[in-house]
């Protein structure tokens, strides 16, 4: 039964985790042969060398960085450079430099997945120009029209669909695999590529021109970060059997076989993966290389939805509007607003670089970056959480950023082709995060001068003989110190208050999930009067009625089904003061606010019995 499960969740992991890397073929080899003929170096001497490297990067990066080693540590079973950033950052200890190395990786994917979408899509359609030159003016509208319909369709959800795509994808490895074969029969010499000795020796014999290769040779490994950032969904167990069973076979099958067609002559103008297909079968693997970028294209934008939440749960972004597309899978989101970014951005580059050629010197550099900035927190992790000493750390850690750091510095060579664009969305994206951090601490700060002590209220109380009405008043705080102002500005206004009252201070912790016997903490302060401490994971929805019931049967007499909640609306504007963020960030910050989602609907609160208190608050 156990074998079955696996096997089970190893066929969705197919549809989810590998559709990035399992779509690289599509345009690695076509990238380098271009790159190759540019640099004026003969495609047959390039050829074996190339070959290796991009077998052991396939190996070294993904089978032994991520798959053996950075699987190995999770934060509460996830994975990914967010949930590493939180494990060594925040949750062990409060570090900013670690802090702001994994917040602008994460930043860095947004920056990729508008691109991985355009260049897959691209490439898989460009195919059908073997089949006829006149398809091409076609190609770009077509490859626009899908997206935007994958972009339209996000909000019905994919969970219906979403079950056909490991069987898809599935079958696209087969083919490919079995198409590789094909090719190296042809001229099996292709083989000795298995020899790294073969890579290192090109690399070091071509110069500068055989550095920069690294920076097309890189593309067979973009999607590798998916494994580790996907594991949570999955487990370790399912994405290592579907990596070292299916995926990474086929990819250096498929390599192979187009490797060997370049050593028979085979000309290279074109796209020298669809070269491996019969002619007549070439259209309808045309149709399933679409497909397979679709699906590709459907884990990025999932991803991004997945790690926009993440953010928001540790206070690095404004609150956006999370709908739950399907009730089987929590990770089945849709946010709007990265959603119709996201494809904005997607149809922009495409329409500006037109070919998934041009879009090659875009991508590459955000994802080396990532990969670098990743390596970085692990070898804090291989010291901190192993306790390796300082000789092994140095020596694991420093092979894999040496290899990173070359991969960098060659896609860097791609910045003023292309490759800002990606860094461009990340610092903008990076920048959010900044703003709306600081401003949010700025914010709580203002509360918690505003506190006021509790004996000290409630003997205002007494004095001024408050009516107490009969109910259960339910103040959301976010401090966990004294009397919410909330509650003080309510009796301010109304002059009464109600004979229960409960002070509920919401906690979103550096762990993905809670568990719920620790869900909850409640405390009787005094006659009438209680605190609670709700506690949520970054990857979990913030359900404070669904919490508050283990409220109820603690304390019967709040009764919380008829309590009315009460929130402190909070209209942040920017403040005369010079001290602080600069005032375009206190701006930007107001504004992101304003925006945010309200937090009544962020905290699944019932809109028939919330009332709002609002009140000005400058920063």
């Amino acid at each position: 039964m156990r074998g079955a499960g696996l096997s089970a969740s190893g066929l969705a992991a197919l549809g989810v985790v590998f559709g990035d890397i399992g779509t690289s073929p599509l345009y690695t080899l076509k990238t380098i042969l271009g790159m190759s003929r540019s640099a004026g170096v003969a495609t047959e001497t390039v050829a074996l060398g190339v070959l290796s490297l991009i077998v052991w990067t396939l190996i070294v990066i993904t089978s032994v960085k991520y798959v053996t080693l950075a699987m190995r540590i999770t934060n509460d079973g996830e994975g990914g450079i967010l949930a590493l950033m939180s494990l060594l950052g925040i949750k062990r200890h409060k570090r900013p430099v670690i802090v702001a190395l994994g917040l602008f990786g994460a930043a860095l994917i947004y920056g990729d997945g508008a691109i991985t979408p355009a260049i897959s899509v691209l490439s898989a359609l460009e195919g059908l120009k073997l089949v006829t030159a006149d398809i091409e003016p076609y190609v770009l509208p077509a490859a626009t029209v899908i997206l935007v319909a994958l972009f339209a369709i996000q909000p019905l959800g994919t969970a219906k669909i979403g079950r056909a795509f490991g069987p898809i994808m599935l079958l696209w490895f087969l083919v490919m695999a079995v198409l590789g074969i094909a090719g190296i029969l042809r001229h099996p010499q292709v083989l000795q590529a298995l020899n790294p000795l073969l890579g290192l020796h090109y690399l070091f014999s071509n110069g500068y021109s055989g550095f920069l290769i690294l920076g097309g040779v890189f593309l067979c490994v973009t999607g590798a970060e998916a494994l580790y950032a996907d594991m949570g969904h999955f487990g370790a167990g399912p994405i290592r059997v579907a990596w070292s069973v299916v995926v990474l076979p086929s990819l250096l099958l498929n390599y192979a076989g187009q490797t060997a067609l370049v050593m028979t002559g085979t000309p290279t103008t074109d796209n020298i993966f669809f070269r491996l297909c019969p002619d007549m079968l070439l259209v309808p693997y045309v149709g399933l290389a679409t497909l397979a970028t679709i699906i590709a294209s459907q884990s990025i934008i999932t991803g991004a939805f997945s790690m926009t939440r993440q953010a928001m749960q540790l206070g690095w972004l404004p609150r956006l509007r999370v709908k739950q597309t399907s009730a089987q899978g929590h990770g089945q989101i849709y946010i709007g607003v990265v959603n119709w970014l996201l494809m904005g951005v997607t149809v922009a580059l495409i329409l500006v670089f037109q070919k998934s050629d041009n879009l090659a010197s875009a991508y590459g550099l955000a994802v080396a970056t990532t990969m670098l900035l990743t390596s970085s927190l692990l070898a804090v992790a291989m010291r901190e959480i192993w306790g390796w000493g300082r000789l092994r750390t140095l020596l694991v850690a420093g092979f894999f950023l040496c290899i990173d750091l070359a991969f960098f510095l060659a896609n860097f060579d791609k910045l003023v082709d292309g490759g800002y664009v990606p860094l461009l969305l990340a610092a903008m994206v990076f920048g959010l995060m900044r703003v709306w951090h600081r401003g949010v601490a700025m914010v709580l700060a203002h509360v918690r001068e505003q506190a006021i002590d509790l004996d000290v209220f409630m003997a205002e109380l007494e004095t001024a003989s408050i009516p107490r009405v009969p109910g259960t008043g339910v103040f959301l705080s976010r401090s966990d110190e004294g009397v919410p102002p909330v509650m003080a500005w309510h009796v301010r206004h109304n002059g009464a208050l109600h004979q229960h009252l409960l002070v509920v201070n919401v906690v979103n912790e550096s762990v993905p999930w809670i568990n719920d016997s620790q869900r909850l903490r409640l405390e009787q302060l005094r006659p009438g009067y209680w605190h609670a401490t709700t506690r949520f994971g970054f990857m979990e929805k913030s359900d404070v009625p669904a919490a508050l019931q283990q409220a109820s049967a603690l304390a019967p007499e709040l009764a919380l089904a008829e309590a009315t909640y009460y929130i402190g609306y909070l209209e942040v504007v920017p403040g005369d003061s010079h001290e602080g963020p600069a005032r375009w960030q206190k701006a930007l910050f107001a504004f992101m606010a304003r925006n945010s989602l309200h937090t009544a609907d962020f905290l699944q609160l019932p809109k028939d019995n919330v009332v709002l208190i609002g009140r000005q608050v400058p920063v």
